[in-house]
C-alpha cells in the first residue's frame, strides 16, 4: 500500500488524473460483475430446480465479460483520446459474450421463476454494463443511443414474451437508469480526461514557443549586428587577395622587384596591407559589438526575468512561487541575478521532474541573495551542482562581481541554488573582468 501511495505521489498531475480515471472505470466494471455473480448464487436460486451447470455458466460468462472488458475499456479509452485503436475482433468478442450472458441470465431466471429471483431487474441490468462501458467510447453518440435502445427493446421484449409484463417494465426502467447512467458517466470521464490531455499539450507548446521566441530574438539581433560587418570583411578580404595576386604575377613576369613594375608593386602591396588592416579593424569592432549584444542579452531587469521564469515554468506545468523585493538593486546586481534566474529556470525544465519551484530574493547586510529551490531533482546530476557549463558560466560572472554561487541537493529530492552578490557591485567591473577572462581563454586556445 505504501509503495502504491509513493508511486501515486511520484506522478504528475495529468498522470494522476489518467490513472484515477482508468482505475475508476475498471472498478465500476468489476463491481457489476460481482453483483451479477452474487445475484446468480443467492439462496432462492441455489435451492430451486435450476440446473447447477446453468448457474455455473451464468457466473462464468459474467467473469468472462469482466476479463474481456478489463482489456477492452482501456483500449477504447485510448482510441477515444486518439492514442490507440481497438481491434474490431475484440469488440465482436465482447458483443458475443454479452449475448451469451443475456441468454444465460434469462434462461436462469426462467428456470427459477422470475418472481422468485431477488433483484431480477438489477440482474438483467448489470449484464449490459461491461459491453456498454467500452462500446460508447468507440462509436458516435447517436450510435450509442441506438444500441442502448436496441438492447432495451430486445431484453424487455424477451421478458414480456416469457409472460412477465410487470417485470418487463421494471427491466426497462433499470436499463435506462443502469447502463444508460454508466454510459453517460464513462463518456463524461473520457471527455474530461481528453480536455486535460489537450491542456497539457497546450502548456508544452506554450513553453516551447517561449523558448523559440527568445532564440529568434537573439538570432535576429546577432544577425543585424554581424551581417553588415561580415559582408564588408568578405569584400575587403577579396580585394586584398586580388591585389596580392596581381603583385605576385608582376613579380613573376619581371623576376624581381627591380624594373618597371617595382613602384606599382609597392603600391599594390601597400594597398593590400591597408585593406587587411581595415579587415582587422572591422573584425575587432565586430567582436566588441557581439560582446555588447551578448551583454545586452544577459543584462536584463530582474523583475522581468522573474516574471518570465514564472511564466515559462507554469506553462510547463510546474508550480512556481516568487517572493522578495527587487527594487533598489543596482543594474549590475540585477543583471547578474537575472542571468541566474534564466539559467536556473532552464535547468528546472531540462533536468529532473520538478512539480514545484520556489524563487526568493532577499537582502542580508551588504549582500543580495537569490535562492531557487525545486523538487524532483535528478539524482544522476552532479552532487555538487558542477555538471554542465551553465553553472560554470554563472560562477564566472558572479566571481567577477565578488559574488558566490552554491548549488546542490537539499535533501528530500530537492535541489537548491543560492547566489550572493554584493549590493555595491560596480556595473562595469563584471563585464570587463568577464571579457578579460574570455580573451585570455581565446588566446590560450589559439
Amino acid at each position: 500500500m505504501l509503495t502504491w501511495i509513493r508511486g501515486w505521489r511520484a506522478r504528475e498531475g495529468l498522470a494522476q488524473i489518467d490513472l484515477y480515471t482508468r482505475g475508476t472505470l475498471l472498478v465500476l466494471l468489476w463491481m457489476t460483475v460481482a453483483v451479477q455473480v452474487m445475484l446468480s448464487v443467492t439462496g432462492p436460486v441455489r435451492h430451486s430446480d435450476a440446473p447447477v451447470p446453468l448457474i455455473v455458466a451464468s457466473c462464468l460468462v459474467a467473469v468472462a465479460q469482466g476479463v474481456c472488458g478489463n482489456v477492452l475499456v482501456p483500449a477504447a479509452l485510448g482510441e477515444y483520446l486518439g492514442v490507440g485503436a481497438v481491434p474490431r475482433r475484440l469488440v465482436a468478442l465482447a458483443a458475443g459474450l454479452l449475448a451469451a450472458d443475456v441468454v444465460a441470465v434469462l434462461a436462469l431466471t426462467s428456470a427459477v421463476g422470475m418472481v422468485r429471483v431477488p433483484g431480477v431487474t438489477l440482474l438483467v441490468c448489470v449484464t449490459l454494463v461491461p459491453f456498454s462501458m467500452a462500446h460508447c467510447l468507440v462509436v458516435r453518440r447517436r450510435t450509442t443511443f441506438l444500441v442502448q435502445l436496441a438492447l432495451l427493446i430486445g431484453v424487455c421484449g424477451v421478458v414480456a414474451l416469457l409472460g412477465q409484463g410487470a417485470l418487463a417494465l421494471g427491466c426497462a426502467i433499470s436499463i435506462v437508469f443502469g447502463p444508460g447512467w454508466f454510459t453517460l458517466a464513462v463518456r463524461c470521464s473520457a471527455w474530461h480526461l481528453g480536455m486535460m490531455w489537450q491542456l497539457q499539450q497546450a502548456k508544452n507548446v506554450q513553453a516551447q514557443l517561449a523558448v523559440a521566441e527568445e532564440r529568434l530574438r537573439f538570432g535576429r539581433d546577432l544577425h543585424d549586428v554581424m551581417g553588415r560587418n561580415l559582408a564588408v570583411i568578405a569584400l575587403k578580404s577579396e580585394l586584398a587577395v586580388q591585389l596580392a595576386r596581381r603583385e605576385q604575377q608582376r613579380c613573376a613576369e619581371h623576376g624581381s622587384e627591380r624594373g618597371p613594375g617595382r613602384g606599382s608593386g609597392h603600391g599594390e602591396r601597400s594597398a593590400a596591407m591597408e585593406q587587411m588592416a581595415e579587415v582587422q579593424r572591422i573584425a575587432q569592432e565586430s567582436q566588441r559589438e557581439v560582446r555588447a549584444v551578448v551583454r545586452g542579452y544577459r543584462e536584463a531587469d530582474l523583475a522581468v526575468e522573474l516574471d518570465g521564469a514564472r511564466g515559462v515554468l507554469e506553462a510547463a506545468g510546474i508550480e512556481c512561487a516568487v517572493s522578495g523585493p527587487v527594487d533598489g538593486l543596482s543594474g549590475a546586481v540585477q543583471s547578474a541575478l537575472g542571468w541566474v534566474v534564466r539559467e536556473a529556470a532552464t535547468n528546472v525544465l531540462r533536468h529532473g521532474d520538478a512539480r514545484r519551484c520556489a524563487i526568493e530574493v532577499s537582502r542580508s547586510g551588504s549582500d543580495a541573495t537569490l535562492t531557487v529551490e525545486n523538487d524532483g531533482a535528478d539524482a544522476a546530476a552532479g552532487a555538487d551542482g558542477t555538471s554542465g557549463s551553465g553553472l560554470a558560466g554563472l560562477r564566472e560572472r558572479l566571481t567577477a562581481l565578488d559574488g558566490t554561487l552554491v548549488a546542490g541537493p537539499a535533501g528530500g529530492g530537492r535541489f537548491r541554488l543560492t547566489a550572493e552578490v554584493p549590493l555595491g557591485a560596480v556595473p562595469g567591473r563584471g563585464a570587463e573582468a568577464l571579457g578579460a577572462v574570455r580573451d585570455r581563454g581565446t588566446e590560450a586556445a589559439a
